[in-house]
């Protein structure tokens, strides 16, 4: 049972009525109050996304008929790097789950909310200790005993003797105290202020749970976007030696018509030069090909240039498929991470209002202690060493210099914050999903065109070659087709990188194909493309 926000800002009026009534609250009340919680009960929110389509222009259908689409539509997959066709790749992400830093930590930190949870929980159950103890004590004969022995310092005569106010002499002897025994406490939860806190828990728990799978899925994400880099870089190194030994070749047509005197030696040098242009690329690119190489390294706990010999093969980038499983735009709050994550911190900021409003009702604790004591080691077994101590205890808080009301107007903010920052995750992930989407499109787009060019400027060399070598054409025509035909490749090399790049930034955005359990070992499933 749960109370309302508005109800939660009155304590002062529950507290007089408890002070007014609580002498006639019976055993039944009190089994009656054992199943309520104070506080108001947790809500999912509503995300707000649409039902069909990403897109704020798409056509949106039904909520029947989008849960109707969704049964018929696969998950996407959670090995997402497999639509690529890389087994070096695969091999790579398939290291992250067990080799990557973020994902150790992770896993470490939802331990821990584990553990604080059990803590949490253990409120729930009766405490109970055992304790055994010896003394050996010599009380003051100038202390408080003096004034039962008929003055100060005074000792009492005779073994039995009594003092002015009758109490035995004896009572300043030294002597030994044997015990041992047990003593129990329980807080009864008749308000759920436990529960409370221990749904508070349960739902940090679900957070750090969440939390993993981000540092997973960014980790996947992160690996497979600097290995399209790394291939990327290499295909950009391939393409450079490829227009040296181009350049090379012109070169050595430019040397032989000018001993000729066909040509002047100013075509030599333009040749030459362009020679040593192309040239002076390759050890900036093979510095990028190093920084990736590390950069997976690290990604995966390992020394820099430790998979050197794995990765230092020249390879090309992945081609990207035509289409995508996108999904259903409503699911993507339980795929993503974060904004499940978001949504299990709200409903801990929710629960923790609860504990809040719990402490203003009085706390009442069932207290027991039985043991046995004895002035002889000899009688501590005997029946009649027997103690104990039974019975109930009520604190009822009366001031607290504004402390509760304070503490309940905090976790009230606190609660509105988090239902803020939930709704802020959903719109940022709604944002990032449409813009990787038209990213890809249009980088595929441009791509196609890209590699058109470079077609064309390949073609376009080979006859300002043959026409330069007949005498037809001069030498300017063939070194303008020469860097055209570089920089047409060279920017079709970086589309196909960006388009691999960004496949990888929108299955990050889709929540990296969303999986319920933290794989270590990937099992082989086939994505169904839309």
């Amino acid at each position: 049972m749960g109370i309302s926000l508005q109800k939660a800002y009155a304590p002062a009026d529950a507290l007089r009525l408890l002070s007014r009534r609580s002498l006639r609250l019976s055993p039944l009340l009190g089994l009656l109050l054992a199943g309520c919680a104070v506080g108001p009960n947790f809500v999912p929110p509503n995300p707000g996304l649409p039902s069909t389509s990403f897109l704020a222009s798409g056509r949106h259908e039904s909520t029947q008929k989008s849960a109707a689409a969704s049964a018929r539509i696969a998950a996407p997959d959670p090995d997402w790097w497999s639509i690529f066709h890389d087994r070096r790749l695969t091999k790579l992400e398939q290291q992250v789950a067990d080799d990557n830093l973020d994902v150790k930590t992770a896993t470490l930190r939802l331990a821990e909310s584990r553990f604080q949870r059990g803590v949490v929980a253990s409120a729930q159950f009766p405490g109970l200790n055992g304790n055994t103890s010896y003394e050996r004590q010599q009380p003051s004969k100038n202390g408080l005993l003096g004034l039962f022995s008929g003055g100060t310092g005074q000792e009492a005569s005779g073994s039995f003797g009594s003092g002015a106010g009758g109490v035995p002499g004896n009572l300043t002897a030294p002597f030994s105290l044997w015990q041992y025994g047990f003593d129990a406490s329980w807080e009864l939860d008749l308000w759920g202020k436990v529960r409370r806190q221990v749904e508070s828990a349960d739902a940090q728990v679900a957070a750090a749970a969440d939390q993993r799978r981000g540092a997973l899925i960014s980790s996947f994400a992160e690996v497979a976007r600097d290995y399209m880099q790394l291939r990327g870089v290499q295909m950009q190194i391939k393409i450079a030696r490829d227009n040296l030994e181009t350049s090379r070749q012109i070169l050595d047509v430019t040397r032989t018509r000018a001993k000729s005197g066909v040509t002047t030696g100013l075509d030599v040098e333009d040749a030459a030069a362009q020679v040593d242009a192309v040239r002076a690329q390759i050890p900036d690119l093979q510095r990028q090909q190093s920084e990736q190489i590390n950069a997976l390294s690290y990604l995966l706990g390992e020394a820099p240039g430790a998979l050197a010999s794995e990765l230092v093969t020249p390879g090309v980038v992945p081609p990207t498929p035509p289409r995508l499983p996108v999904g259903i735009p409503s699911e993507l709050a339980r795929r993503r991470p974060d904004i499940r994550q978001a949504e299990a911190q709200l409903h801990a900021a929710t629960a923790d209002m609860g504990v809040a409003i719990g402490e203003f009702y009085p706390s009442v604790k069932l207290n027991g202690s039985v043991g046995f004591q004895a002035l002889d080691l000899k009688n501590l077994w005997k029946g009649s060493s027997l103690q104990y101590a039974l019975g109930p205890s009520v604190t009822l808080p009366i001031f607290e210099g504004g402390k509760l009301k304070a503490t309940l107007a905090m976790r009230t903010a606190q609660a509105r914050e988090a239902a803020i920052v939930y709704h802020q995750t959903v719109l940022k992930a709604w944002h990032e999903v449409v813009n990787a989407l038209v990213a890809y499109r249009t980088e595929r787009e441009r791509h196609a065109t890209l590699e058109s060019q470079a077609k064309h400027a390949r073609s376009a060399l080979d006859l300002a070659q043959a026409r330069y070598k007949d005498g037809v054409a001069q030498f300017i025509t063939v070194l303008d087709a020469e860097r055209t035909l570089l920089q047409a490749q060279q920017q079709a090399a970086t589309s196909a990188t960006t388009v691999a790049v960004d496949l990888v930034a929108l299955y990050k955005a889709l929540g990296g194909g969303w999986e319920t359990y933290f794989p270590v070992k990937h099992p082989k499933t086939t994505a169904s493309l839309l």
